[in-house]
């Protein structure tokens, strides 16, 4: 090739390569242009940003040192109006408790409200009152009580004893009937059995209470009661009848079991009936147990002659 021919050709590249190179410098300026500007927006914005922060700073800051100055003069002023030196206070108010309005309904509502617990507990009391007057109304109350002491599941269960009682006994109490009640306590020989049945607290408490005059019992009575100071002797007041020994009438062989509808072996031979003598008790007085007696006493001579 002629130079002038290579001369040519490298004009022609440079003329092909110079445009070239021109554009990829003025694409590259675009880009640095964008990040620039980008970078400036950015800044611009961070600037805008902490301006607000410091302007809401600067609000916050003085909110505060105005409400520390308001609290340091309502300070001062309280403490004018307690040593005296001003008689009221254009700062400090005294607030006045607002006067709430209720409706009737709305009284009503809120005194239940309040008061729940305690009406409550006047609602238990009331039901429980209720439920004991009702049962000392309803309650059957016997005209006499026999009490029996032993252990005979016949007489407990069997036995028209009550009914024996009545037929010689009258309407004490003027309800319009005659009712006889035989309460029984199954004393024993086994302490543990007695425990068990409560036997010990039943006669007690029934020991020293007047409802119960006349008794029913067998050998153990002896071993429990000092009988001489308990039961009336009988034998100054039935002195001819062979059933008495001291204060006991003896059931054996006088036809007891037959008229309360045992047959005569459901009963050992060691049961007697007796009579406690008036006294004075835990739970009534000597007074109040002579009447009794002097009621039962009756029913129990009957009975005497009736198994005589």
């Amino acid at each position: 090739m002629s130079k002038k021919n290579r001369s040519q050709t490298n004009n022609v590249q440079n003329n092909f390569e110079d445009p070239n190179d021109e554009k990829l410098n003025i694409t590259k300026s675009v880009f640095q242009t964008a990040r620039e500007m980008q970078e400036k927006k950015a800044a611009e914005e961070l600037a805008k940003q902490e301006e607000l922060e410091r302007k809401i700073a600067e609000r916050e800051k003085k909110k505060r040192e105005e409400h520390d100055r308001q609290l340091e003069e309502d300070r001062k002023e309280l403490i004018r109006l307690k040593q005296g030196l001003i008689s009221e206070s254009d700062t400090i108010h005294e607030e006045q408790p607002q006067e709430i309005h209720l409706s009737f309904w709305q009284k009503i509502s809120s005194f239940f409200y309040l008061n729940k617990w305690w009406l409550g507990i006047g609602l238990l009391c009331a039901a429980v009152f209720s439920y004991l007057i009702y049962d000392l109304v309803t309650k059957p109350r016997p005209d006499m009580t026999v009490l029996i002491i032993g252990e005979s599941s016949a007489l407990d269960e069997e036995s028209s004893l009550a009914d024996y009682f009545a037929r010689f006994a009258d309407d004490y109490n003027s309800n319009g009937e005659i009712l006889v009640s035989a309460y029984y306590i199954p004393y024993t020989d086994n302490p543990q059995r007695n425990y068990a049945n409560g036997v010990d607290t039943k006669l007690t408490a029934e020991l020293q209470s007047a409802d119960s005059v006349i008794v029913i019992g067998n050998k153990y009575v002896d071993d429990i009661l000092k009988a001489d100071e308990v039961f009336v002797d009988l034998s100054d007041i039935y002195p001819e009848n062979p059933h008495v020994k001291k204060y006991k009438y003896l059931l054996k062989d006088t036809g007891f079991a037959e008229k309360i509808g045992l047959s005569p072996d459901r009963l050992s031979d060691d049961w007697f009936i007796a009579v406690r003598r008036p006294a004075k008790l835990m739970y009534s007085s000597e007074e109040d147990m002579q009447e009794i007696y002097d009621r039962d006493f009756v029913v129990f001579d009957s009975i005497i002659n009736d198994l005589s």
